[in-house]
C-alpha cells in the first residue's frame, strides 16, 4: 500500500478495551513491559539534571564535564534515532527491541558503576543512547502490531503516559535517592527494569519478519549529521547566542564565529542544508528503483504530519516548562532537588489520569477536538503558573497550575501517538516509530533552546536595569552594566550576597544587588512563560489535520476536512 493513498481504519467500536481478549490484543502485560520500557528511556535525563552536583563531586569532575555528558545523550539518540527504526526492519522490531534493552542495561549497569567521567560518558551518553534508538521505534511499532481499535489507543495512551510521568517523576526519584541514597541506585534500578522488559518480552508478539535491505551509507551519513547540526545548534543557543555571538567557543585557541555570526546560526543552517540533501537523496533512489532510507512520501499524508509536529510542539512546550520550573523552584526559593520533585509531583498524578480520561473522552470526541482541547487547556495551565510566579511560592495556585498542565499532557498524549502510527500500514510502523523520536527529540531541544534563551535574555536585561534604578554605588552599576553585556548565568539568588561582600560590598548593598537578583529573576521567568503561552498557543494551528471524527465512527458522522483522515493530501 503507497503512504500516499488511503490507510483503512479498524473498526474501533467493534474491538474491547485491553483487558479483553480480541484478534489482536497482548492485554496489560505487552502494554506494561512496553510501557516500563519507555518509562526508563526517558527518565535519565530528568533523573541526572537533578543529580549533576553529587555526580560531579563523586566523580571528581566538573559541572561542564557533565552538561557535554547530557548534551552528547542528546546527540547520539538524535544522530542515531532513524538508523535504529532501520534496524528494527533489518533485524525484526521485536529482535531489535530485546538487543535495544539489554544494550541499554549494559549501559546503565557500566554507569552506575562508574569511577570517573570516562566510564560514566560511554556508558550513559554513548552506550545507553545506542539502545534507546533500537527501543524507542520499536515500542511505537510493537504496540500495532499487539494491539487493534481502542485497545490501541489505551496502548498508545499507556506510552504517553509512561514518557510524561518519566519527565515529571524524574526530579522526585532523582532528588530522593540522591539526597538518601546515591545516583547510583537510579541506574541500577534501571537495569533490573529492563531485565524484567526482557523476560516478559516473550509475550510481545512480532507480525513482520525481518526484511533483506539495503541501508544506504550516504544517507546514514546526511540524516544523522543533519540531526546532529540542528539538535546541538539549539542546544548552544542559550551559551552561543542566536545570531549575535554571547560566549564564542574557541577551537586551539581561536574564537570560532564566521563572519561575526554565531557558530549556533551556522550549526543548524549547515544541518538542515544536510536534511535537505538527505530528502533529495531519498526521492533519487525511490526514483532508481532502490528502497530508500527514510521513505519521505509518509510526510505527504496530512494527518501524520499533523500529528508529528504536534507532537513536536507538545515536547516542546514540555521541555520549556521543565526547564524553568526547576529554575524557579531551585534558583529563585532555593529548594532543593526532592522538594522540587515533590512541588512537580501534581503534574504526574493528573497526566496519568487524563491519559486514561482521553482514551474514554475518544469513544465520542475526534482526536482533534481532544487534542485542541489539551492544546487551549495547556495555555490556560501556563497562563496559571505565570500568575503564580513571585519571589514567594503561591502553592495553591502553584500546584493547580502544575495539575492543569498534566491534564493537558495527558490528553495529547492520549492521541498523538495513536493518530501517527494509524496513519499507515503495519508495514510503515517501524518507520513512522523513528520520525515520532525524532520529532521528540527536536521538540525537546527547541523547546529548551527558545525558553532558555528567552530567560536568560530577559534576566540580563531585568537585571541591569534594576541595578541602574538602584542605589548601588555607580562603580558596582558599572561593573554589572559590564558583566551582563553577554548575558547573565544563572545562580542560585542566595549566593548573590556572598558574591557581592566578596566584591567588596557592603553588607546593606550586598543584600540589596541579591534583591534585585531575584527580582530579576522573576522577571525573567514571567517572561519565559509568555514564550512558553505562544508556543503552546502556535501549536493549535499545527493541528487542523487531525482526525476529526471519533475513534471507529462511520466515515460520514462527521465531515472530514481534506487530509483528515491520512488520505495523503497536502
Amino acid at each position: 500500500m503507497s503512504p500516499s493513498e488511503p490507510q483503512p481504519e479498524a473498526d474501533a467500536a467493534a474491538v474491547p478495551p485491553l483487558p479483553e481478549a480480541s484478534a489482536r490484543n497482548g492485554g496489560w502485560v505487552v502494554v506494561t513491559a512496553l510501557a516500563a520500557a519507555q518509562f526508563v528511556m526517558v527518565l535519565d535525563s530528568t533523573v541526572m539534571n537533578v543529580s549533576i552536583s553529587q555526580v560531579v563531586e563523586d566523580l571528581g569532575t566538573t559541572v561542564s564535564a557533565m552538561q557535554a555528558a547530557i548534551t552528547f545523550y542528546t546527540l547520539t539518540m538524535a544522530a542515531l534515532m532513524l538508523v535504529g527504526a532501520k534496524l528494527g526492519d533489518l533485524w525484526g522490531r521485536l529482535r531489535a527491541f530485546v538487543i535495544g534493552a539489554i544494550v541499554y542495561a549494559l549501559g546503565s549497569l557500566t554507569t552506575a558503576l562508574a569511577p570517573n567521567i570516562v566510564v560514566l560518558f560511554a556508558g550513559w551518553s554513548v552506550v545507553e543512547g545506542m539502545g534507546a534508538v533500537l527501543v524507542i521505534p520499536a515500542i511505537a511499532a510493537l504496540i500495532a502490531d499487539n494491539y487493534e481499535g481502542r485497545a490501541r489507543v489505551t496502548a498508545y495512551a499507556m506510552i504517553g503516559a509512561a514518557s510524561g510521568a518519566a519527565v515529571a517523576a524524574g526530579p522526585l526519584i532523582g532528588g530522593f535517592l540522591t539526597t538518601y541514597a546515591s545516583w547510583r541506585y537510579v541506574f541500577i534500578g534501571e537495569v533490573v527494569v529492563m531485565a524484567i522488559v526482557v523476560l516478559f518480552s516473550r509475550r510481545i508478539v512480532d507480525r513482520h519478519r525481518p526484511e533483506a535491505l539495503r541501508i544506504d551509507p550516504l544517507s546514514v551519513v546526511l540524516s544523522s549529521l543533519g540531526l546532529v547540526g540542528v539538535v546541538f545548534g539549539m542546544l548552544q543557543s542559550k551559551t552561543w547566542g542566536w545570531i549575535t555571538p554571547l560566549q564564542v567557543p574557541e577551537i586551539a585557541g581561536v574564537e570560532v564565529a564566521p563572519l561575526g555570526v554565531s557558530l549556533t546560526a551556522w550549526l543548524i543552517l549547515l544541518g538542515a542544508a544536510l536534511l535537505a540533501w538527505f530528502a533529495i537523496r531519498q526521492r533519487r533512489l525511490a526514483d532508481s528503483g532502490r528502497t530508500p532510507f527514510l521513505d519521505i512520501r509518509l510526510l505527504h499524508i496530512h494527518r501524520l504530519r499533523s500529528g508529528l509536529t504536534s507532537l513536536g510542539a507538545q515536547y516542546a512546550v514540555t521541555a520549556g516548562l521543565f526547564f524553568m520550573v526547576p529554575v524557579y523552584l531551585q534558583m529563585t526559593l532555593g529548594l532543593d532537588a526532592l522538594q522540587t520533585g515533590l512541588r512537580i509531583f501534581p503534574l504526574s498524578i493528573s497526566l496519568i489520569l487524563f491519559s486514561f480520561a482521553g482514551t474514554r473522552l475518544s469513544r465520542v470526541w475526534s482526536p482533534r477536538r481532544i487534542v485542541r482541547v489539551g492544546q487551549v487547556v495547556l495555555v490556560a495551565a501556563s497562563v496559571l503558573l505565570l500568575a503564580s510566579v513571585d519571589a514567594e511560592l503561591r502553592q495553591v495556585a502553584f500546584s493547580i497550575g502544575m495539575f492543569v498542565a498534566g491534564a493537558a499532557l495527558g490528553l495529547l498524549a492520549s492521541q498523538l501517538g495513536d493518530v501517527n502510527m494509524s496513519s499507515v500500514g503495519p508495514e510503515k510502523s517501524s518507520e513512522v516509530g523513528g520520525m515520532q523520536g525524532v520529532f521528540q527529540n527536536l521538540g525537546s531541544s527547541l523547546g529548551t533552546a527558545l525558553i532558555g534563551s528567552m530567560l536568560i535574555s530577559a534576566l540580563a536585561t531585568s537585571f541591569a536595569g534594576a541595578v541602574a534604578r538602584s542605589d548601588l554605588p555607580d562603580d558596582v552599576k558599572g561593573t554589572v552594566s559590564a558583566a551582563t553585556a553577554d548575558g547573565v548565568e544563572l545562580v542560585p539568588a542566595s549566593t548573590v550576597v556572598g558574591i557581592g561582600e566578596d566584591a567588596g560590598l557592603s553588607e546593606a548593598d550586598a543584600t540589596t544587588l541579591q534583591e534585585t537578583y531575584s527580582s530579576a529573576q522573576v522577571q525573567a521567568l514571567r517572561a519565559a512563560f509568555v514564550g512558553l503561552i505562544a508556543i503552546a498557543l502556535l501549536a493549535l494551528l499545527l493541528s487542523r489535520g487531525i482526525p476529526d471524527r471519533p475513534s471507529g465512527a462511520p466515515p460520514g458522522s462527521r465531515r472530514e476536512r481534506p487530509g483528515g483522515t491520512g488520505s495523503g493530501e497536502a
